[in-house]
């Protein structure tokens, strides 16, 4: 088993559902007023794993949340992807992942994100900067466990249309979804950036916490020679095909295994 790959699944999984926290207030995709980012939402996924006899073993959970950033103009999403239960058990893998990712509230423009990353006894903190004055991402990556180890420092080229995870994700959701259109997506990661095609292939029917709703299937690739995973694999997510674009479901499959991810609760409480 490769090592921390459990861990790089989960951060998939993360991926996958960062984009679409809009239940409250539905989102009218031909309305550019409309923000996708909604005050007070709170989303919560469980992560399943399958390979041979270990069928469905929940191995993490993924939560959301969407805030007013502290200057109460911008958007400040966390999100948090853990390892637990079987994850832990069998596999001596614990995995967490905390993200912020604050956005501009005029423009959508990702403005700044910082990480938590552990990876059983591996951790590092991090934090990119977009500056779109000097068209760079400022990556900067320290050990919190060794003060002598130096900062590992990343700068890219970057416009106005990349994005974090978060903030690329929550875009996507915001685009005119149908069967057979291809986008493209920008991402920067550890200082890197990413070009991303994304497929909407079917029309799907899918069950859920949501009941019983028709789907998109939208397949992003994020597997393969120069892309964000350099190994085979694929990616399908599930979208709600209407206003609110609520991605219930998630399959991710590579080398050892396939991993799911389901909608289990959402909440809303607006913030005063």
């Amino acid at each position: 088993m490769k090592k921390n790959l459990f861990g790089l699944f989960l951060l998939f999984a993360l991926f996958a559902f960062g984009f679409s926290l809009a239940e409250a207030q539905p989102f009218n995709i031909k309305s550019s007023s409309q923000t996708p980012y909604v005050v007070g939402e709170n989303f919560s996924y469980e992560v399943k794993y399958n390979k041979a006899i270990l069928r469905g073993l929940a191995v993490g959970d993924i939560n959301f949340s969407v805030e007013r950033a502290a200057d109460g103009e911008n958007f400040l999403v966390t999100a948090e992807a853990k390892s637990k239960g079987s994850l832990a058990k069998l596999f001596r893998q614990n995995f967490l992942q905390e993200v912020q990712s604050i956005i501009s509230g005029k423009n959508w423009n990702i403005l700044k994100s910082v990480k938590h990353d552990v990876q059983n006894d591996r951790v590092r903190d991090s934090e990119a900067i977009f500056d779109y004055e000097s068209r760079q991402v400022i990556y900067v990556e320290i050990d919190p466990k060794d003060a002598n180890r130096p900062p590992r420092r990343v700068a890219s080229q970057i416009d106005t249309g990349t994005h974090d995870f978060i903030s690329g994700l929550f875009h996507l959701r915001t685009l005119p979804l149908e069967v057979g259109k291809t986008f493209e997506l920008t991402v920067s990661d550890t200082g890197l950036v990413y070009k991303i095609p994304v497929r909407v292939t079917r029309r799907e029917e899918q069950k859920g916490v949501l009941g019983k709703v028709w789907c998109f299937r939208v397949e992003p690739e994020v597997f393969g020679k120069n892309r964000l995973i350099e190994q085979e694999g694929s990616m399908i997510i599930w979208i709600t095909d209407d206003a609110r674009r609520i991605p219930i479901r998630s399959q991710i499959k590579a080398n050892i295994g396939k991993v799911e991810v389901k909608l289990q609760s959402y909440s809303y409480k607006p913030q005063v």
